[in-house]
């Protein structure tokens, strides 16, 4: 990649760096739990059965509780990341039941209890993940509790360093904080919300040349030197509902900041965003995700920045199916859509993602990805978009039918063709780490979210 500086650590990058390192009214058998959404309806109760597996995986383990993130065989076990559960808020508010609101409420109460109740901290911050059920780590060591320890702190997800905070997983936390708020006009949403913008504003605000706000803090609580374009979207949605929501104009100035640094990062030549910037000076040229060209078009609502779903939709499209190199996907298949990032597309085929992983194909699809831009493309709604669309949301579909059949979350079987898997091949997503095929929260989340036509980064 000509002009590349090194990466800018990303959101999700955090699984392979780590940065310690590198409850409502609804109860379990709210909505019906995962059997009852499964029994033979459409694709969306199919993932809404997912959801629902995934939060009701250890029920002898309290009614606080979040959702694992990833099936068993991610070998994640029982973690449940902040971002992938502000997803399933939103998924479930999407579809406009009772039974799904009581579910987000669940979720939502979940958050504030880690908020409230962190081992350390007491200033408004959420760790990257939690764990949420009992398990055997690799070295044989013990972890016994749910969500909530014997002690009735939040159970902070140590084994993998997940003990940090990154500005984009609280923006999103946030985010659905405050559509709860919206939804139920409940006070203690709106007010997490606030502790979390506020957390945001003093940990995150630079005056370095090119402003917004940094990446958050490892699990020492060091301040991290990188500043995100993602992240930064995230804040133009987060202040701007802040804003709408309380009625200070504090959070206009704050959001304006956060939409500037945004703005910085576009290539007109090109059509695209950049990444965002490792020093606050320079911008990094290299690799390109997809959520950057996505999730500022859904943020922006602009016209002015539609060109980047083009550019995604061009520039990272990728066809998997068996005879691929590295391909994972039975004979007989084959599934479209987007790669993570322009260093996906350009991945080491040879050598494995990480060490004790394995080798990424190139044309590996990353759902959640694909599911941004068919949202994206259905928001904007040009000529052809719709089409397109449909198409990205079929392979998504399709994935959901035949991938990541026989997978479990705490031990427990998952209803048949339920849940979306991350990636349909292991794919190199250029940030360090890499996506595979376990069925995965923030996949089928979006899936639910771009069936439904649902933005959530609309202020």
């Amino acid at each position: 990649m000509v002009g590349r500086q090194g990466p800018v650590v990303g959101r999700r990058s955090l699984i392979g760096a780590g940065l310690g390192v590198g409850v409502g009214a609804a109860v379990f058998g709210a909505g019906g739990a995962g059997v009852a959404y499964a029994a033979g309806g459409s694709a969306r109760r199919r993932g809404l059965g997912f959801l629902a597996a995934a939060m009701d995986g250890y029920p002898d383990h309290g009614s606080v509780r979040l959702a694992q993130s990833y099936s068993d065989q991610a070998g994640l076990f029982s973690t449940a990341f902040t971002y992938d559960n502000a997803l399933a808020v939103l998924a479930q508010l999407a579809g406009r039941t009772a039974a799904g609101l009581g579910r987000a409420v669940v979720l939502g109460d979940a958050l504030l209890y880690a908020q409230e109740h962190d081992p350390v901290y007491d200033d408004g911050r959420l760790r990257q993940a939690y764990n949420v059920g009992p398990y055997t780590f690799f070295d044989g060591s013990l972890q016994p509790d749910g969500f909530v320890r014997a002690d009735g702190t939040a159970n902070v997800g140590t084994q993998f360093g997940f003990t940090g905070t990154a500005v984009g997983d609280m923006a999103w936390a946030g985010i659905a904080l405050s559509a709860l708020a919206r939804r139920t006009g409940a006070r203690r949403f709106l007010d997490g919300a606030v502790r979390i913008g506020t957390w945001i504003d003093r940990v995150g605000r630079t005056d370095e040349p090119l402003g917004g706000y940094k990446f958050g803090v490892n699990g020492a609580d060091e301040k991290l030197p990188f500043t995100s374009t993602e992240h930064n979207t995230d804040l133009v949605c987060l202040f701007g509902r802040l804003a709408l929501l309380t009625g200070d104009r504090v959070w206009r100035e704050r959001r304006a900041r956060a939409e500037a640094f945004v703005k910085k990062m576009w290539e007109p030549a090109g059509g695209f965003f950049y990444t965002g910037t490792n020093d606050g000076v320079t911008v990094n040229k290299s690799p390109i995700p997809e959520d950057t060209q996505t999730w500022t078009h859904l943020a922006l609502d602009s016209r002015s920045y539609s060109r980047p779903l083009d550019w995604a939709a061009a520039e990272l499209a990728v066809v998997d199916h068996a005879g691929r190199r590295n391909s994972t996907v039975p004979t007989g298949q084959t599934y479209e859509g987007v790669t993570f990032s322009s260093a996906s597309l350009v991945a080491n085929e040879d050598a494995p993602i990480a060490e004790f992983q394995p080798k990424p194909d190139r044309s590996g699809v990353w759902f959640e990805g694909t599911a941004h831009l068919a949202l994206a493309l259905r928001d904007r709604g040009r000529a052809g978009d719709e089409t397109r669309a449909r198409r990205l949301v079929a392979s998504i579909e399709r994935a959901q039918d035949l991938l990541g059949a026989g997978q479990t979350v705490g031990g427990h079987a998952l209803p048949e063709r339920s849940g979306v898997v991350s990636a349909s091949s292991p794919l190199d997503t250029g940030f360090g780490f890499g996506y595979y095929p376990y069925r995965h929260v923030g996949a089928t989340a979006w899936y639910l979210l771009a069936a439904t036509r649902t933005n959530p980064l609309r202020a």
